[in-house]
């Protein structure tokens, strides 16, 4: 089906997106969030102290790391420029699969390369983590990481991180925002889960569980000796039914105690463990695009 205007939407899209550099490595991308200089893209992507920004029209300027979050993998660049063709952001929350989505950004030097797609789903990818991530049947490369993932309107809603599973996956526009407000963001658990159906006693129906399949050194579930191949149940006697229902529980910031319910070695005792939350985020390596 045509758009209207499409080709007026993705130039506009091209012009709000640039090349980010820093510390020698390969280039990825970024929006142009408002006019007076502000860019966002992914953490991973500005690793170096020092971070070029070249704009649609080929001016280059140094920026500045105004901050910068690794479990968000957001940053937040400034550049001395005004009157730039800063994006609009759409609410991440009203996405819904089978939308069209447009990718912009400089995958393997390609600049203001183009790609379009549909939305496949807005939520936590199983197997992955617990984050939310707006997933897009999408072709992205090594670029496009820290680029914007827009409706077809041109309105940002994701900016590009990473590819998984097939799908590109970005950043919901509603983190970015609370990561610009410095709103919280969901304490960290460190824990890779899928979700599994657990068998009960003969006769009796299955019950939902997440199985842990990495849990990551020095976090939080590690201090509280969560292994591999442990299943969670639930927190605090509230049993999980979903993958969402764990990010539920871990979201808000600050530093808490959770409780949970979990099975270790068979399924005939249930075990129990507090865990502290709200420690800090190491720096965490993506498979980024």
């Amino acid at each position: 089906m045509a758009i209207p205007g499409f080709g007026e939407i993705a130039e506009q899209l091209r012009r709000s997106t640039v090349l980010v550099q820093s510390g020698g490595r390969g280039a990825g991308s970024g929006v142009i969030w408002s006019a007076d200089g502000l860019v966002v893209t992914n953490a991973h992507v500005v690793l170096g102290s020092r971070v070029k920004v070249r704009l649609w029209d080929g001016r280059e300027f140094d920026a500045a790391i105004v901050s910068r979050d690794t479990g968000r993998d957001l940053a937040q660049l400034h550049i001395a420029a005004a009157g730039l063709p800063a994006a609009s952001a759409a609410d991440s929350s009203m996405v819904r699969p089978g939308e069209l989505a447009i990718a912009i950004g400089n995958p393997l030097g390609f600049v203001g390369a183009l790609a379009t797609g549909v939305i496949h789903a807005v939520g936590p990818l199983g197997g992955l983590d617990l984050r939310t991530w707006v997933q897009a049947d999408v072709r992205l490369a090594p670029g496009n990481s820290g680029g914007p993932l827009a409706d077809a309107h041109g309105r940002v809603i994701g900016i590009n991180t990473m590819v998984a599973g097939g799908l590109a996956l970005a950043v919901p526009s509603n983190s970015v925002r609370d990561f610009l407000s410095g709103g919280p963001e969901n304490v960290w658990l460190g824990v890779t889960i899928h979700p599994a159906q657990i068998p009960r006693a003969a006769g009796s129906a299955k019950r939902f569980g997440l199985v842990v399949l990495e849990v990551e050194p020095g976090s939080p579930a590690d201090l509280a000796s969560l292994l591999p191949g442990d299943i969670l149940l639930g927190v605090e006697e509230k049993a999980f039914t979903a993958v969402e229902d764990l990010a539920s529980a871990l979201r808000g910031g600050g530093s808490r105690v959770l409780r949970f319910e979990f099975l270790r070695g068979d399924y005939s005792r249930v075990r129990r463990v507090a865990v502290q939350l709200g420690t800090a985020l190491p720096v965490r390596s993506s498979a980024a695009a």
